[in-house]
């Protein structure tokens, strides 16, 4: 687990976003930071349909490692701001997306791809699909490893792995195989290999989460759009904690209380890790 006394530290280049910290399974943990922003619709239609091109740019970072402040520049004129700060055991993300234009924009969601092949030490050979059995979501209340129950096969890009929540058009996922069931909060996660630390994540609001094909996970953020002068507000977590189920639940709970209001009896079980 790391270190709380000397924290995590994090770093921006080329699109990456590189979590460091004494302790931390793996060494570091890379996230493509972001990946892509897309369209709505997206679930049927080819990729390159689906994203609206941007560029992604450092404003400034602190010394010591624990703060930068990026920016996003979509085609379309949205400029979505980071502050991405480092704490003891979590990364937090506070995001501001504002279309200063006058004409609305499609940007409805966005992917950070968090790479956890090596959290998990079953991310070799490559490609392989060891690593998710380490991964979980939560259905019917209960902490479920993958795969999950009706792992869905088919979809216009295979493999991997969607689950939509409760309020998000089906449609407006990405296009991997869409699972028919309802995740019960948005928290998405790993065990390390010895089960000794956790590693989650979880943003409001959310629109998907999913599990793909670089060994990663994703809680996708939503947007849903954002009309002429509109300013929307969006934040993040992820947690690199001990694997400690319930305290990483009670934690959760009281960082996005939106998110289980309607399940309140969300519980972990025992988890089977591969060896």
């Amino acid at each position: 687990m790391t270190d709380a006394t000397h924290g995590l530290r994090i770093s921006w280049q080329n699109n990456t976003l590189s979590i460091t910290g004494q302790g931390i399974p793996g060494s570091s943990i890379d996230i493509n930071y972001l990946e892509a922003f897309c369209r709505p619709a997206s679930h049927a239609r080819d990729w390159s349909e689906t994203t609206v091109p941007h560029r992604t740019q450092l404003l400034a970072a602190d010394d010591d490692g624990r703060r930068l402040h990026l920016a996003s520049i979509l085609a379309d004129g949205v400029v979505v701001s980071h502050t991405i700060t480092a704490g003891a055991d979590e990364v937090d993300f506070q995001l501001t997306a504002h279309n200063p234009t006058t004409h609305p924009s499609e940007a409805h969601w966005a992917q950070p791809c968090i790479r956890v092949g090596g959290f998990t030490g079953l991310g070799t050979p490559q490609p392989s699909y060891d690593y998710i059995r380490n991964c979980f979501i939560f259905l019917s209340g209960t902490l479920t490893t993958m795969p999950t129950p009706d792992w869905a096969t088919a979809a216009r890009y295979t493999p991997g792995q969607v689950w939509c929540p409760e309020g998000v058009p089906r449609e407006d996922v990405y296009p991997r195989p869409l699972n028919p069931l309802t995740p019960s909060n948005g928290l998405i996660g790993c065990f390390s290999q010895d089960g000794e630390t956790i590693l989650a994540t979880a943003w409001e609001p959310y629109q998907e989460l999913f599990q793909g094909v670089l060994h990663c996970i994703h809680s996708d953020f939503r947007i849903g759009g954002l009309g002429p002068s509109e300013r929307k507000e969006i934040r993040g977590k992820i947690y690199i904690v001990p694997g400690d189920v319930t305290a990483l639940l009670e934690r959760y709970q009281r960082d996005f209380p939106e998110h289980t209001s309607t399940h309140p009896h969300t519980s972990p079980t025992s988890v089977p890790l591969l060896t």
